[in-house]
């Protein structure tokens, strides 16, 4: 006889699921007993220096959630469209019956200094990392609600929402405006039992980081950076020797925060970032 998975019967809607944090949460949610509705934009974002998820990587999602025996609704959907988002929720809960758990994790990064950056780099980081993650549980929670049994809401943030570093001047702005409106929604959402926290990784190892271009900005000094040049500089981001963290370390995290271990847990910032906000 199988032990009951932790999150047995629960439903969780996860963005960014094509790769990196978004598959790795799914697949932590989907081996606890959830039942996934994912979505991911699955191509290269404009004014985006490294590629983007692909279909295929969204397809891998489907069949890594469906090898553990668990339902999962995958579409391709920009968390910037109001009615594509709205849709992808409404359909998979549709599909699945419920929405219990929100992981906001679809995210960008354009790295360069503030004077150098476009009103369209500007305009696309804030758009994907801050008023995604506000269309997201705009669209989400009410489901929640309207199964009156409560739930969590987790979002992807950063150490940068802490500790200022050069060049990152969109993506720190919009992972700080998120920690902010996560706790406006912890508070708003707290009479309906709807948690929500948010969750701050360092540096992950993930497409998102591992590309020529984050190497040649964490190493200007050379012409072809490799990954080891790249860790050599991100070790001195975080105050334990690391360069960063895996993907299981935030999915781990996260798993705290829609379980009930956590279940008095609301309104806070849990760092997994070896450290880097000291």
């Amino acid at each position: 006889m199988t032990m009951a998975g932790l999150l047995e019967g629960k439903v969780a809607f996860i963005t960014g699921a094509a790769r990196g944090q978004g598959r790795a949460h799914a697949v932590a949610l989907a081996k606890e007993g959830a039942d996934i509705i994912a979505i991911d934009i699955c191509r290269t974002v404009e004014k985006v220096q490294y590629p983007g998820a692909t279909p295929q990587d969204l397809a891998e999602t489907v069949r890594l959630v469906e090898a553990l025996d668990r339902r999962i609704v995958a579409s391709q959907v920009d968390v910037r469209d109001t009615a594509g988002v709205q849709q992808a929720v409404d359909e998979g809960v549709a599909t699945l019956g419920r929405l219990d758990i929100v992981v906001a994790n679809a995210g960008i990064s354009v790295l360069e200094p503030v004077l150098d950056t476009s009103d369209e780099t500007w305009e696309t980081t804030i758009g994907v990392n801050l008023t995604g993650v506000f269309k997201t549980v705009r669209a989400t929670a009410p489901h929640i609600i309207a199964g009156g049994e409560g739930g969590s809401i987790v979002i992807t943030s950063s150490s940068a929402a802490r500790r200022p570093n050069p060049n990152l001047g969109s993506y720190a702005a919009s992972k700080a405006g998120v920690t902010m409106l996560m706790q406006v929604l912890a508070l708003e959402l707290a009479p309906h039992w709807i948690r929500v926290n948010t969750v701050h990784p360092t540096v992950v190892h993930t497409p998102m980081i591992h590309n020529e271009y984050k190497y040649k900005v964490f190493r200007p000094e050379l012409d072809h950076p490799t990954r080891a040049d790249f860790e050599v500089a991100a070790a001195g981001l975080n105050r334990l020797p690391i360069a960063g963290v895996e993907v299981e370390d935030v999915a781990a995290a996260v798993l705290y925060l829609v379980g009930d271990a956590s279940r008095y847990v609301t309104g806070t910032t849990l760092f997994v970032d070896g450290g880097a906000q000291l």
